[in-house]
């Protein structure tokens, strides 16, 4: 851990939780810029680098066992979706008394840009970091069981994919931007997914609808889920769901285009729905399954999404 001393300033000292982007060539050149800037506001902070997103849980719980309640996250929104789950498994009494902030820094910073975060202009993001003006935010609870009995759950900040969007997040992760050639297969890889198109046999309850049918990927967002669910907001207690059927090779293109423009949903094959209910969904078969970032590595065979109601407090600007 490093520590950073200075003049007192009005906000509380800052536990940073860093995650190097994986698969560069300068992992740390986001920091080295971060820390200069905080060091050119005179800012105090403590900080611990993760070694991969599957420490950043256990870093953040012993944050808060250490008694700092401005928590920063410097990373992509896997990274902030296993600091949420290590909040969230606090008591109401704790986390209530906890800020969590975002400064992005990963291969997918969809949550940092909702709220007009860019790692384009970090200082802007420290500047608004310092202003410490929190809103209570909704959380997305996703639980579901598997085909070998177990189950699992976790929380969630942008939102849950099954089916394509999250074939392709596996494949970012899986696949390195640099070693291996992975900066010409991963693109290859993507490419083979579209034109195959893939579909699942699920079974979706939301509202008072029950869609069963072939699907190509289904999203169920607390915010703007990469451009499929673009209505969503994390405060009104409302989950948005677009669910895509299996479109023709040129509806496909068209689909790609209109979720590049922010438009997604005027495409005929995407339904949408919006509820404050519990949404269930059923698998007939194996589809992968993905929940901010971060894909479910278990066959599951029946998942449940809900929304818990401005139980976080959030830095926004």
């Amino acid at each position: 851990m490093e520590n950073k001393k200075s003049a007192p300033h009005n906000v509380s000292r800052w536990g940073i939780v860093y995650c190097p982007k994986p698969g560069v060539m300068h992992p740390h050149k986001c920091w080295e810029q971060v820390r200069e800037c905080m060091e050119n506001k005179g800012l105090e902070y403590d900080f611990v680098q993760s070694d991969g997103a599957g420490s950043v849980e256990r870093l953040t719980s012993m944050l808060v066992r250490n008694g700092y309640t401005t928590l920063i996250v410097v990373g992509g929104d896997r990274v902030l979706g296993q600091a949420l789950n290590a909040l969230m498994a606090e008591e109401d009494s704790v986390r209530d008394q906890i800020s969590l902030g975002i400064i992005p820094n990963g291969r997918g910073n969809d949550f940092a840009h909702f709220w007009g975060f860019s790692e384009e202009n970090l200082s802007h993001c420290i500047d608004v970091l310092v202003r410490h003006k929190t809103r209570r935010v909704d959380v997305g609870k996703c639980q579901w069981d598997t085909e070998e009995g177990t189950r699992g759950m976790r929380y969630f900040m942008n939102c849950v994919n099954v089916g394509l969007a999250a074939h392709i997040m596996e494949i970012k992760h899986r696949t390195p931007r640099f070693w291996r050639l992975g900066f010409v297969t991963r693109p290859l890889r993507r490419l083979s997914i579209l034109f195959k198109r893939i579909s699942q046999q699920l079974c979706i309850r939301v509202n008072q609808d029950v869609i069963d049918q072939s699907v190509m990927t289904m999203c169920i967002g607390n915010a703007h889920g990469y451009g499929q669910t673009p209505g969503a907001v994390p405060y009104n207690g409302l989950l948005d769901v677009s669910i895509v059927s299996h479109p023709k090779m040129l509806q496909l293109v068209n689909g790609l285009w209109l979720l590049v423009t922010g438009r997604f949903l005027n495409h005929p094959n995407v339904k949408a729905f919006r509820t404050r209910e519990k949404i269930e969904v059923a698998y007939n078969g194996r589809a992968c399954t993905g929940i901010d970032g971060n894909v479910i590595n278990e066959n599951v065979k029946r998942m449940e999404v809900s929304v818990c109601r401005e139980c976080l407090n959030f830095i926004v600007p």
